[in-house]
């Protein structure tokens, strides 16, 4: 059971800094009065270790970052380590499955360097660990990256490169009696000779394979639109390097017997049966999906998956299917891949794994059996700023049926996937949370990750929070706030706000996470700009952009590319914090490509939209600035904002930027003590914003 203790905490200012009233869980122990730095400036994080009822773990072994600590006899663990950006916390004792939970310093520093409860989920005879992630590909951008970024991929180092890739997410794949990915791309040395007659085609080395056994991975699912990219003789090659590594595979074939076989494996005494289809053939001849005569992937058609799951619930084979549907970027699967996918169920299925939409969608418990609308992307090279945030999926089986499931949040930064960790841990959660209870699941929560449970057992009960504004501020970020709990109530003394929610469409907007993992955010222009990561000042956390100023210098800091996924007619706000020596003079622009443009075009020679300008003297230390604009009702297909600074002073002078945040309003203003019509964008909060700057506390109700 998963219950939280009702609590208030304060939100001091802009960096979110925590101070708790009550003792809460939900708001993981902010209030401790021990100080978590000790005078050699080494950190103390402390937390507690449960079984699934709650019952405290003892002398369980913690390894953070290499160094080894025990639960004590009440499972609490307190542990002086010296401060990392990231810290990798890995759990294990006898008779437990082991977990590794990974977190940064500046999300632990908001919570007084304390950890939520963490379970670990007991060995029993008979139980399976799986884990599944989205789709995967390493080719086209990795080898030939855009916007002036690092190539991930280089001709003579593919065997390196690629497992470079994959390297954060082995220690969590590695954990697992079976993991499987939708290998969403042909695998062949050199790009094969017929190239099916459409507009986005892939193929990926053969060290891709390699990479993926190395990581842990146990199975590929090629049914998907993809596979028959370059038609017979990519379909070929792919399988040719298929059968030379240890990977399994189902879900494509050179005819449609042999893509709608399944791959059987016993796991702990299980027979288990591993089916994957794509939901449409193709708009081109010849299509994507196998027939008699022809290659191709495993249509999934509904007579294909009643006939299919069928045979392998008749032969008492534990079923697995994942299928490749529904529209790109969507919140909700279409309703054809949701019946198919309860059909298959119906038909003696005992889970059901989706993917395409290459963004997450929710999950569905569904005659006791779990479904997984979407899982995102895994592996992809797509620099969309909506499609980064995916997961990893645990479950664990008792036989056929469903014990367990856990979310691990991941994001995709510069294509590699990596814990998500802050601001991304909340936005991954978040959406996942909210969509799913659309359809009746709630996600329970143990340490940085959601957990689902066969019957919901979350009880929540309330907390609060208290903004106090600073100067002008009109705009909060919400991310150091729980992410399992629903706003309920927005009230204060100050009479005459009104409030709207918003969510936030850049990523890594406060620069704490940049560089971690050994890769780059590539979302910012940093890489075509005179700015630079630096931990000289900031704001949030230890880390913003630097840019040196010559006289009159003009440089520009922005959005690498357009964001594509968006609400036309929408009012946005651009919220910062700037700092500089003298005076300056910026401009904030919006940039869009039109409907007709060519990307190429577009990104280089598109207009540039001046929404305000406005100038500062370096007089401030931090200043905060908000600037507000609406996004085009029609004619445009994705848009980016920038901010072009100015040296009015004449001579040197340094410029600091720290979170930069785009805000899509998800709701018109309400009034205090009134929520507005409820959508999964305001439900997805991570922006509060008021009228005018409060002159009052500003109390924030969740439950």
């Amino acid at each position: 059971m998963f219950k939280f203790q009702q609590s208030k905490i304060i939100i001091m200012n802009k960096n979110l800094l925590l101070t708790c009233i009550a003792l809460s869980l939900a708001i993981v122990s902010a209030c401790k009065t021990v100080s978590a730095i000790d005078e050699t400036g080494k950190v103390n994080i402390t937390g507690s270790l449960v079984n699934e009822q709650q019952q405290a773990l003892k002398n369980v072994k913690l390894v953070i970052n290499g160094q080894s600590f025990n639960t004590d006899s009440n499972g609490n663990y307190s542990a002086w380590v010296s401060p990392e950006d990231i810290y990798s916390l890995k759990f294990s004792t006898n008779n437990y499955y082991t977990a590794i939970q990974t977190f940064s310093h500046y999300e632990l520093t908001q919570q007084n360097m304390n950890i939520q409860p963490i379970e670990l989920v007991q060995k029993v005879k008979g139980r399976t660990l799986f884990a599944f992630g989205g789709d995967v590909m390493m080719g086209r951008r990795f080898a030939k990256p855009k916007f002036d970024n690092a190539v991930i991929i280089e001709a003579d180092s593919k065997a390196q490169d690629t497992k470079s890739i994959v390297e954060h997410m082995r220690p969590y794949m590695s954990l697992a009696d079976m993991a499987a990915v939708n290998l969403e791309t042909q695998i062949s040395h050199t790009q094969p000779s017929e190239r099916a007659p459409k507009s986005v085609t892939f193929y990926s080395p053969p060290e891709t394979l390699t990479a993926l056994e190395w990581a842990g991975i146990d199975f590929v699912t090629l049914g998907n639109n993809h596979t028959y990219d370059y038609m017979d003789s990519g379909l070929k090659s792919t399988l040719k390097y298929l059968e030379k590594s240890v990977l399994n595979y189902a879900g494509a074939g050179i005819n449609k017997k042999q893509a709608l076989k399944a791959h059987r494996q016993n796991l702990n005494g299980t027979d288990y049966a591993f089916l994957g289809y794509v939901g449409w053939e193709g708009g081109f001849t010849p299509n994507q999906t196998a027939s008699h005569d022809k290659g191709g992937a495993a249509f999934g058609s509904m007579q294909n998956i009643v006939d299919s799951v069928s045979r392998e619930a008749a032969d008492k084979q534990a079923t697995i299917v994942q299928y490749h549907g529904s529209l790109e970027y969507k919140t909700e699967p279409t309703l054809v891949t949701e019946q198919r996918l309860k059909t298959a169920i119906d038909s003696g299925a005992d889970m059901a794994i989706a993917h395409h939409p290459h963004v997450t969608q929710g999950f569905e418990i569904y005659n006791d059996k779990l479904i997984a609308y979407s899982m995102g992307n895994f592996i992809f090279d797509q620099y969309f700023y909506s499609t980064p945030h995916s997961f990893v999926l645990y479950v664990w089986m008792d036989g056929d049926k469903l014990h367990r499931a856990e979310v691990v949040p991941v994001y995709l930064k510069g294509y590699k996937p990596t814990p998500a960790t802050g601001m991304h841990r909340y936005t991954v959660l978040k959406r996942l949370d909210q969509l799913s209870q659309k359809r009746g699941v709630k996600l329970g929560v143990s340490g940085g990750h959601g957990v689902i449970t066969p019957i919901n057992s979350f009880i929540a009960s309330k907390s609060e929070i208290t903004l106090k504004a600073i100067k002008e501020q009109t705009v909060f970020p919400l991310y150091h706030t729980q992410w399992q709990q629903n706003i309920i109530n927005v009230s204060s003394d100050d009479k005459d706000l009104t409030y709207r929610l918003g969510v936030n469409l850049v990523n890594g907007s406060d620069f704490e996470s940049f560089g971690t993992f050994n890769t780059n955010e590539r979302g910012w222009n940093i890489d075509q700009s005179g700015f630079n990561i630096t931990t000289e000042s900031a704001v949030s956390g230890k880390k913003s952009v630097k840019a040196e100023l010559k006289s009159r210098q003009i440089e520009t800091f922005g959005m690498t590319n357009f964001r594509r996924v968006y609400n036309p007619s929408s009012p946005m706000t651009i919220s910062t914090n700037i700092k500089v020596d003298s005076d300056t003079k910026i401009n904030f622009y919006w940039q869009g490509r039109k409907t007709r443009d060519k990307f190429s075009y577009a990104i280089k020679s598109a207009k540039k939209h001046l929404i305000e300008t406005l100038t500062l003297d370096g007089s401030e230390d931090w200043t905060n600035l908000e600037v507000a604009f609406n996004t085009q009702r029609v004619g445009y297909r994705s848009f980016r904002i920038l901010l072009e600074i100015e040296d009015l002073s004449g001579n040197k002078n340094t410029v600091y930027l720290d979170d930069v945040n785009l805000v899509e309003w998800q709701s018109a203003y309400s009034k205090l003590n009134n929520m507005p019509v409820a959508n999964d964008g305001n439900k997805q909060a991570s922006f509060i914003g008021f009228n005018t700057m409060p002159q009052s506390d500003i109390n924030i109700s969740y439950k």
